[in-house]
């Protein structure tokens, strides 16, 4: 989820830039198309990328932090007592 948010990032850059030279191509449906719709379209598909961006971050840092507890509940499960071999020479 990580790497859709950064390509709709990318997206967005890449929209608001070919829109602010040559709208048209961009809003090819309407007959004198302007910059502000423009704007608007990347500007919303921007904010979109950032709220998936910092969900995806809050997510993998969830599953880390449980990944950690099961370490430390694993660990405490255990047998401690570790049998030593004895060399007989």
């Amino acid at each position: 989820m990580i790497i859709l948010s950064i390509n709709l990032l990318i997206l967005s850059v890449g929209l608001l830039i070919v829109g602010l030279i040559k709208p048209g191509w961009i809003l090819f449906w309407m007959d004198k198309p302007g910059r502000i719709p423009v704007i608007a379209l990347a500007s919303s598909i921007f904010m979109i990328a950032v709220v998936m961006f910092g969900e995806a971050n809050r997510e993998n840092k969830n599953e880390k932090a449980k990944q950690v507890q099961q370490m430390e509940k694993s660990k405490e499960n255990a047998d401690i007592s570790v049998p030593v071999p004895v060399d007989s020479k």
